[in-house]
């Protein structure tokens, strides 16, 4: 909900004058007095003063029931009202409606049938502290971890005692791994040394660099030099963990890199690796690929339910391959089935033709990029440790280019049009006398290649905008990769772009993005000079000659 993040954030940072669990408990009713509901304790909001208002909220905070939440964020916010027939009732009058008491959308008002619920600096100070109390009995267990991390964050009166109740009910690892985390970091500041000493022996198996600072001010201000040792102990520990994590991010990021690379260049190993064809406007069927997406997914937003909204994504994976194949067959029939054999021609006409590809996009859809969604099963990640955050969509993109590599493969090797393309790339005039018609082969060959394209072009456009100019940015990556890994060779082809992605990643934090780049480059020069054929040969039509 829009209004819970703002008030959230802010009450886990405050003071805690009513923290939810630790507040006293009410009293016990009488034979004759029932325990109070949350309907009849949420009307009390409407009180005629603000004192009343603060004992309404106080109150809230005692019972402890988190639907109480959207309520007194859209209190904090100036957006709980009262409505005539309707009680109470929150939310953005022109967005929409709900009632405090049930939750439920109330339509049929306007802003005219509303009387805002008045609040001043006080009743805004106890609101935010009965927020941060209900958010640590949140049921979502995301909420009750950003409240503890908050409340280590700023260590308010009653932290302490809120962390260890909800140590005494939590049953979720993650949120009592941050508990007690956060109720270590409150015990540095303890004048009892037991207490120190158990927090440092906690804070040593963290991987937050949060708990390392900390821990560095913690050394450099005890007076005990056994604790002080110890400290010094528990940030070697974690620097070493930390060490190791952002290895490990590394080498992640880089094979997401790799990917990425190997999607803008599996094609290019087919168009250029095996037909000898400089095809400048490869990445132009990327930038097809991807606006193609970008219309189905427009096309399932206009003509479809929003519940069919995530499935897409699978319908933009065929219509892009055929899209941007189609393409590709109409290029190879009229302009470079005439130019085989003469490279330098290819590059200029494919050059002059990638111009053309974008201006017409530019055209049809605008210079501004688009932005194509992700599915909901493609949005999120999870924390690892560290801060490391394993996303799905590009763990996804990562198992798609290994799973279309083996399916390409697997067609080339085994299928009846593979074995053709083989022999057409091979020893034309010899596939020919076989009767295997070699211009149909050319065609759909460079179609092949062109498709794939258009499938990357529905990958990358899940990690980035869509854009006229999406190609460039991978046109000359993808030649590297093909050249580095052997031209013509698929599998060569998986080891350069993964190698290429590897080593950036692994060179930016010491030389920057653009001088790791630049020394990629250098290295591939180098290795091409000892290994001209790349790591990976293939005999094909390119080294006929």
């Amino acid at each position: 909900m829009r209004i819970l993040h703002i008030p959230l954030i802010l009450a886990l940072l405050a003071p805690l004058p009513v923290l939810a669990g630790n507040a006293p408990p009410p009293a016990a009713p009488g034979p004759s007095q029932p325990a109070p509901s949350f309907t009849d304790v949420l009307a009390g909001l409407d009180g005629d003063s603000y004192d009343d208002r603060i004992s309404a909220v106080e109150a809230l905070g005692r019972l402890g029931d988190p639907r109480a939440l959207p309520v007194l964020s859209a209190m904090l916010d100036g957006h709980l009202y009262e409505a005539p027939g309707h009680g109470l009732v929150y939310g953005d009058p022109d967005a929409g409606l709900r009632s405090a008491a049930t939750g439920e959308a109330v339509a049929g008002l306007t802003a005219d049938d509303l009387s805002e619920i008045p609040v001043n600096n006080r009743v805004r100070g106890v609101i935010l502290g009965v927020i941060g109390g209900l958010s640590l009995k949140s049921p979502e267990a995301g909420v009750r971890i950003k409240a503890v991390e908050a409340l280590a964050e700023r260590q308010p009166d009653g932290a302490a005692a809120a962390l260890k109740g909800l140590l005494s009910e939590e049953t979720d690892a993650r949120v009592r791994a941050a508990a007690a985390t956060a109720l270590a970091l409150l015990n540095l500041g303890s004048p009892e040394r037991h207490l120190r000493q158990e927090a440092i022996a906690v804070l040593a198996t963290s991987s937050d660099p949060m708990v390392e600072g900390r821990l560095r001010q913690y050394r450099d201000t005890e007076k005990d030099p056994d604790l002080s040792k110890a400290a010094a102990g528990a940030i070697h520990d974690i620097s070493v963990r930390l060490s190791l994590i952002d290895v490990g991010a590394n080498l992640f990021q880089g094979l997401s890199q790799g990917s990425v690379l190997l999607l803008g260049a599996i094609g290019l190993a087919i168009t250029f690796g095996v037909m000898g064809v400089i095809n400048m406007a490869h990445g132009e069927m990327i930038m097809l690929g991807a606006y193609t997406t970008y219309v189905v997914q427009e096309a399932f937003r206009a003509f479809l339910p929003s519940s069919f909204a995530d499935a897409y994504l699978v319908v933009a994976l065929p219509a892009a391959f055929l899209v941007a194949g189609a393409v590709g067959v109409l290029l190879e029939r009229t302009l470079i089935r005439h130019l085989y054999g003469r490279p330098l021609e290819t590059l200029l006409s494919t050059w002059g033709i990638s111009l053309i590809l974008q201006q017409a996009v530019r055209s049809v859809f605008g210079a501004p990029n688009k932005e194509v969604g992700n599915p909901s099963w493609l949005s999120g990640g999870v924390d690892l440790a560290g801060g490391f955050t394993l996303t799905w969509n590009r763990l996804a993109i990562i198992l798609f280019c290994l799973g279309l590599l083996a399916a390409l493969a697997a067609l080339l090797r085994y299928s009846r049009f593979g074995l053709h393309m083989r022999a057409v790339s091979q020893n034309r005039p010899m596939a020919s006398a076989m009767g295997i018609a070699a211009g149909r082969v050319d065609a759909l060959t460079f179609g092949l290649g062109s498709g794939i394209a258009g499938i990357a072009g529905v990958a990358l456009s899940q990690i980035g905008n869509v854009s006229p100019n999406l190609g460039q940015g991978y046109i000359v990556d993808s030649f590297m990769v093909v050249v580095f890994g052997g031209v013509g060779s698929l599998w060569g082809t998986l080891a350069g772009a993964l190698s290429l992605g590897i080593l950036n990643k692994l060179l930016e934090p010491y030389a920057g993005a653009m001088l790791g780049k630049i020394l990629v480059l250098v290295l591939i020069i180098l290795f091409i000079q000892k290994r001209p054929r790349g790591l990976f040969a293939f005999k094909g039509r390119s080294v006929e000659g």
